[in-house]
C-alpha cells in the first residue's frame, strides 16, 4: 500500500513539474483521453489525483526528474589543483606599459631634467598603472600626433622647436623604444607648458628690479589636461598669454619674418634745413611726399595737412612725438630707414615678457608702459582714460611688477628712502650743509640711532599732492609732481624709479570711479583736500597695477609701435638664450643686487648740519664721517633697517 501511495505521489509531483514549466507529458496517461475512449480505470484515475506526501519523504529536486527536451543545467566542474578561477586569470601586461614602468621608477633622470616634473610624471603614470597617454597597441594616437606638430610649430610662438624635442613612435618599434618616445613627448609638452605660462627666461636672469608672483603649471595637472582633451592642440594653446596685445605681437611677428632679411635703404633723402611744421612752403616738402609715399601731387612744396598726418603716422611707428612737425630726431630716421633684424628680436623680447605677466589683468586695472610713458586705466576690457607720465632714469629705472593699488594718499609726505639719502643727499651735504633745507627736507634720528630724512606735505613736496599706493617691495608708487614741464618731453626718463603722473587729480578721480561709485569723488572734491595733513583714500576694491615695459606693441589702428629701449632689457630679455640657454628657465637669486641699491658709503660732512629735534649742532671734525658729526664722538652708529610702513618711496 505505501509503495502504490508513493507512485502516486510521484505523478501527481511530476504533473505539477510540468504544468509550472509548461511541457506537456509525454506519456498518454497524462493526456485527456480522446473522444469516445474507454473510460480509465480505477487505478490511473488514482494516479491522477495527488494525495497528502508523508511527512518522512524528502521533496523532489529538478535533477530526479528527466524532462524529454530539456537542457540538463550546467554542473560546477570539479576542482583541479590546475585549474585556475575565472577571476584569477592574469590578463597579459602591455609591453609599453611594463617598460614605460621600468623607466620611470628607474632611470626617469635620463630623460627629465626638473626633479618637479619627474615628480609629476611619476604620479600621472601611477595612478594609469603606467598605461601610455600616447600609444594604444603600439600606436601613435591622434593625440601624439597632433602634440608633436604643435611643438613643432611653436616658432610663431616666439620660441624654439628645438627647445621641446620629440622622438618619432615608428610602426613596428619595440616597447622599449616606445616608452622612450612616449618619455620624451611628455617631458617636452610639460615644458612647453611651463615655458609658454610663465616665459622661456625667467625674468630673475634679466634684472633684480623686475618681480612678478608667477604660478607654474603643474605637471600632474598638464598631463592630466592632455589626456582629457578632446583637441590637443587647443589644449596646448591655452598655456600662451590670452591677451589681445600678445595675439597682435604675435601676428606682427609672422609679418615681420616674412619681410627681406635687410630693408633697402630709402633712395629718398631730406637735406638737412630748418624743421617744418603745418602751413609752410619749403623746398623740401616734395622730398617728404615722395620718401612717405603721400598721394597726390608729388611736387606740391605745402606742408599742408595730409604731409602733417603721414610724418604723424611715421613718427608712431618710429617712437617718436607724433605732432606731425618734421624736426632732426624724424629727419634722421627718415633717412636711415627702419632694420628688420631689430624688429623681429624686438618682437620677440617684448613676447616674452608677455610670458611674464598674470593671465587676468583684472577686471579693472591700471597699465603703465615704461618705454612709451604712458599710463592707461582699463575696465569691463576698454580704455578709458589715459595720460604721460615721468618714468626712472636709466641708472634708477622704474621696476617691472604686478601689484595692486590699495589705497590713495592726499598730502602725502616723502620719506627718503636710504638710497637716496646715501648716494645724493649726504654727499651733497658734504658741499653745503643747507641744501637740505633748501628743498624742504627735515632730518631727524630714530630711538634705535638711525637716521629719517622726510619732506613734509606741501606745494614743494616732491610727491606733489597725491600718492597712489601700490605696496612693493621696490618702494615705488604713482604720484603728483611739481615738474610739470618735463611732460612737455618726448623722452620722460628722469625720476629716481617712481611713477609721475601728469594729472593725477583726473587719475584719482577715473579711479575711484571705479572702487567707490556712490561716493561721489571729482577733481575738485579731492583738490578740497588738500592741506598740511595726510589724508587716506582706501580703496574697498583693490585695482592691479602692472608696470610693464613694451618696446613692442600694437596701436588700436593695427600698427606696430616700436620704442627706444631705454633701459636695454630688450637685448638682456634674450642674452640668456644664448649665454646660458640650458638655465634660461631657472630663477636666479638677485637679492644681492637690490640691497646693493641701499649701499651706505662713509660720507664725510660740512660743519653746520642739524637735525630736527635736537638741542645740539654737531661741528665736522677731519677723519670724522657724517654718523660721528651728526651724532657724537666715538664708533658711528650703524643705522637701523629702513622702516618701510612709513612707505619709503625713490621719487
Amino acid at each position: 500500500m505505501a509503495t502504490v501511495q508513493n507512485h502516486h505521489i510521484l505523478a501527481a509531483t511530476l504533473a505539477l513539474l510540468l504544468s509550472t514549466t509548461g511541457i506537456a507529458a509525454a506519456t498518454t496517461e497524462t493526456n485527456p483521453p480522446a473522444a469516445g475512449a474507454k473510460a480509465s480505470s480505477d487505478a490511473e484515475l488514482n494516479a491522477r489525483i495527488p494525495l497528502p506526501a508523508p511527512l518522512n519523504i524528502p521533496p523532489p529536486s529538478a535533477k530526479d526528474v528527466a524532462v524529454p527536451g530539456a537542457t540538463p543545467a550546467p554542473q560546477p566542474a570539479a576542482k583541479d589543483a590546475t585549474t585556475t578561477p575565472a577571476t584569477e586569470v592574469a590578463v597579459p601586461a602591455d609591453p609599453v606599459a611594463e617598460k614605460l614602468r621600468e623607466l620611470i621608477t628607474t632611470k626617469l633622470s635620463r630623460f627629465v631634467d626638473r626633479k618637479s616634473d619627474r615628480t609629476g610624471i611619476e604620479a600621472f603614470y601611477a595612478a594609469r598603472q603606467y598605461a601610455p597617454l600616447w600609444t594604444d597597441k603600439g600606436i601613435a594616437t591622434d593625440k601624439a600626433s597632433a602634440a608633436i606638430a604643435y611643438l613643432a610649430g611653436v616658432e610663431a610662438e616666439g620660441l624654439t622647436p628645438a627647445d621641446y624635442p620629440t622622438r618619432p613612435f615608428k610602426s613596428g618599434a619595440d616597447a622599449l623604444a616606445l616608452a622612450e618616445a612616449e618619455v620624451m613627448l611628455t617631458d617636452s609638452v610639460i615644458t612647453f607648458a611651463r615655458h609658454a605660462q610663465i616665459g622661456r627666461v625667467h625674468f630673475s636672469r634679466v634684472a633684480g628690479d623686475i618681480f612678478y608672483t608667477q604660478v607654474t603649471p603643474e605637471p600632474n595637472d598638464v598631463l592630466a589636461a592632455m589626456a582629457k582633451a578632446s583637441d590637443v592642440r587647443q589644449a596646448l594653446d591655452a598655456y600662451n598669454p590670452p591677451h589681445a596685445a600678445y595675439k597682435a605681437l604675435k601676428a606682427k611677428l609672422a609679418e615681420a619674418r616674412a619681410m627681406p632679411v635687410e630693408a633697402p635703404a630709402p633712395t629718398v633723402r631730406i637735406p638737412e634745413g630748418p624743421m617744418m611744421r603745418p602751413g609752410m612752403n619749403d623746398p623740401r616738402v616734395p622730398l617728404v611726399r615722395q620718401r612717405l609715399d603721400i598721394a597726390g601731387d608729388k611736387t606740391d612744396t605745402k606742408y599742408d595737412d595730409q604731409v602733417s598726418e603721414a610724418v604723424k603716422s611715421f613718427q608712431l611707428t618710429s617712437g617718436l612725438e607724433a605732432d606731425g612737425v618734421l624736426g632732426p630726431n624724424t629727419q634722421r630716421i627718415l633717412n636711415n630707414g627702419p632694420r628688420r633684424v631689430d624688429v623681429v628680436s624686438t618682437i620677440l623680447a617684448n613676447m616674452e615678457r608677455w610670458r611674464w605677466l598674470p593671465r587676468d589683468l583684472g577686471k579693472a586695472h591700471v597699465v603703465l608702459n615704461i618705454p612709451n610713458f604712458t599710463l592707461k586705466v582699463f575696465n569691463n576690457g576698454a580704455t578709458v582714460w589715459e595720460t604721460k607720465v615721468v618714468v626712472g632714469k636709466p641708472d634708477t629705472a622704474t621696476p617691472i611688477l604686478s601689484e595692486t593699488m590699495k589705497y590713495i594718499t592726499v598730502n602725502p609726505t616723502w620719506n627718503v628712502p636710504p638710497s637716496i639719502v646715501y648716494n645724493e643727499y649726504l654727499p651733497a651735504l658734504q658741499q653745503d650743509p643747507t641744501a637740505l633745507t633748501k628743498i624742504g627736507v627735515k632730518v631727524t634720528q630714530n630711538e634705535d640711532g638711525s637716521l629719517h630724512m622726510f619732506q613734509p606735505p606741501g606745494d614743494g613736496n616732491a610727491l606733489g599732492r597725491i600718492r597712489f599706493n601700490f605696496p612693493n617691495k621696490f618702494l615705488v608708487y604713482q604720484h603728483d609732481t611739481p615738474d610739470k614741464h618735463l611732460f612737455a618731453r618726448d623722452t620722460r626718463a628722469y625720476s629716481h624709479g617712481c611713477m609721475r603722473v601728469q594729472d593725477p587729480l583726473k587719475y584719482g578721480e577715473v579711479l575711484l570711479s571705479i572702487v567707490l561709485p556712490k561716493e561721489g569723488y571729482t577733481q575738485e572734491r579731492l583738490r578740497s583736500m588738500y592741506g598740511n595733513e595726510e589724508k587716506e583714500i582706501p580703496f574697498p576694491v583693490h585695482i592691479p597695477v602692472h608696470i610693464t615695459y613694451q618696446t613692442a606693441f600694437v596701436d588700436d589702428a593695427g600698427k606696430l609701435i616700436i620704442r627706444e629701449d631705454i633701459y636695454g632689457r630688450d637685448a638682456r630679455t634674450l642674452a640668456p638664450l644664448k649665454d646660458d640657454r640650458q638655465n634660461a628657465d631657472v630663477p636666479m637669486d638677485r637679492r644681492g643686487e637690490l640691497q646693493a641699491s641701499y649701499a651706505r658709503p662713509p660720507v664725510n660732512l660740512p660743519y653746520g648740519v642739524v637735525t630736527e629735534g635736537s638741542s645740539s649742532r654737531y661741528a665736522y671734525s677731519d677723519g670724522g664721517n657724517f654718523f660721528e658729526m651728526l651724532f657724537g664722538g666715538g664708533r658711528p652708529r650703524p643705522p637701523a633697517p629702513v622702516n618701510n610702513r612709513r612707505n619709503y618711496g625713490r621719487n
